[in-house]
């Protein structure tokens, strides 16, 4: 059985950047499970799992259009710097969750300090780089492909 667009995966992952950065690990740790085609993973994660068996254990390179995109200079925002409250100890490379007016969160990374203003970039803060995705399948449940056709 091999991984098709709406199969559910459990697996080991590590995820990191080409110059052996690792940013997550679950390889010694319990595995994960993600439902392909939900937006839970990157589209170029999805699309690396897509055609692996059980068992497969590979490495792959992912450009920023298919990771995490290329970073966006407006989404980068001047706040003041009474928005934050006292709890933060506000230094460049800080990374924030903030809230929307929708009521999602979504990270922010400070870039710069003034002593009226914060700069926060709100680009995803792997926009532009290519991530290095590695993955072992240890199970596979397309279940959900047979339902699609069988409505």
């Amino acid at each position: 059985m091999k991984i098709s667009r709406n199969s559910i995966v459990t697996l080991y992952h590590r995820l990191g950047l080409t110059d052996g950065t690792v940013l997550e690990d679950t390889f010694n740790d319990e595995p994960l499970t993600y439902h392909l085609g939900t937006g839970e993973l990157a589209q170029g994660l999805e699309l690396a799992l897509i055609g692996l068996k059980q068992g497969d254990h590979q490495t792959l390179d992912i450009n920023p259009d298919l990771a995490f995109g290329f970073a966006e200079d407006d989404m980068r925002h001047s706040l003041d710097r009474t928005d934050f409250g006292p709890e933060y100890t506000l230094e460049p490379g800080l990374i924030i969750e903030f809230s929307t007016p929708t009521g999602e969160t979504l990270p922010g990374t400070i870039l710069e300090v003034s002593a009226d203003k914060v700069l926060v970039d709100f680009n995803h803060p792997l926009a532009g780089e290519v991530v290095r995705y590695e993955v072992e399948i240890l199970q596979i449940d397309n279940q959900n492909d047979k339902d699609d056709l069988i409505n």
